[in-house]
């Protein structure tokens, strides 16, 4: 069995045609009453990190809010991913909803980044950046989500399969939630945090995918990447304990073919050198004295990707 999945993983071809850019328009108004992020007052530079990985009980109280808020966000966007969309349109419904929310979307200014989300098709890894091409039926996209309110930050992502897809990207989509479940089951305070990387890479394995190692999990609350990282892939160095009140990210991206990647002339998009795609999910987690509550949980009690499973689990 193994060796027949190996076969069907290494024989997915390069997604074709390849990703280019299309024309992006100017990142959105956000009213003045929108409270922003700190790093806006430093050009979208956040500088170095100085939060603690543990969160005060009225910044989990904020963390609740801002996580379910983002989860709201994602599974208001979700019905908008079909043929003939385009990721530009995806923002503006993105950025919409977060100012409904009273929120302000946090990639719009960080670093520079142009959008108010993060649009990655089907060979793009991660943060790509919204523009006028339309999907495609059998695309896949990850749309990343994070929103500022209430002084912290909510941050939550997952793939979407766009109308009928081939067989790999299915499977590719489907074991990468897989993998992120895997992880979050593995979480328990006095763990140290390696054993995140290792439920992750184990299952990724079974299936001959690859782990994306240039961009992992991290702790997340008043800013939005804290300094404390949280690999996708086993590292017997990383051997911090978790504990109580700490709150970070765990966003496997999986690959078809290597994990080897590189990065568009826009300094953002992260592509598979191969061609092959990629998928990613992503929640934002809190450490409890009994394991571990999921933050990126909407209003209504459901979880994004659940919502979406038909198209997740086919």
């Amino acid at each position: 069995m193994a060796k027949r999945k190996q076969k069907r993983a290494q024989l997915a071809p390069p997604s074709l045609p390849p990703i280019r850019q299309g024309l992006v328009s100017p990142g959105r108004p956000v009213p003045p009453h929108i409270v922003r992020p700190p790093y806006l007052r430093n050009g979208g530079d956040p500088g170095r990190s100085t939060m603690s990985p543990i969160r005060t009980p009225d910044e989990i109280l904020a963390m609740r809010h801002a996580n379910r808020a983002a989860a709201d966000i994602l599974l208001h966007v979700g019905p908008f991913v079909q043929p003939g969309v385009t990721t530009d349109r995806l923002d503006m419904i993105v950025h919409d909803k977060t100012i409904e929310l009273g929120g302000y979307p946090s990639p719009l200014g960080y670093r520079g980044f142009p959008k108010s989300v993060c649009t990655s098709i089907n060979e793009v890894i991660c943060h790509g950046i919204p523009d006028s091409r339309p999907l495609i039926n059998g695309d896949i996209v990850n749309i990343d989500v994070t929103i500022y309110i209430d002084g912290v930050h909510g941050d939550t992502s997952m793939t979407f399969i766009v109308g009928e897809t081939d067989e790999w990207s299915r499977m590719l989509v489907r074991e990468t939630k897989v993998s992120l479940d895997k992880a979050i089951e593995a979480v328990k305070p006095g763990l140290p945090l390696n054993v995140i990387g290792l439920a992750i890479e184990t299952h990724a394995r079974k299936f001959n995918l690859g782990v994306v190692r240039e961009f992992i999990g991290h702790s997340v609350g008043p800013e939005f990447h804290g300094s404390m990282q949280i690999p996708h892939y086993f590292d017997a160095r990383v051997r911090t304990i978790m504990q109580p009140g700490m709150t970070f990210t765990i966003e496997p991206m999986l690959t078809l073919g290597s994990p080897d990647l590189g990065v568009w002339d826009d300094d953002w998009t992260a592509v598979t050198l191969d061609g092959r795609r990629s998928a990613q999910f992503e929640h934002t987690i809190l450490i409890t004295e009994a394991g571990c509550d999921v933050l990126t949980i909407a209003s209504d009690g459901r979880a994004p990707a659940d919502v979406f499973a038909s198209v997740v689990t086919v």
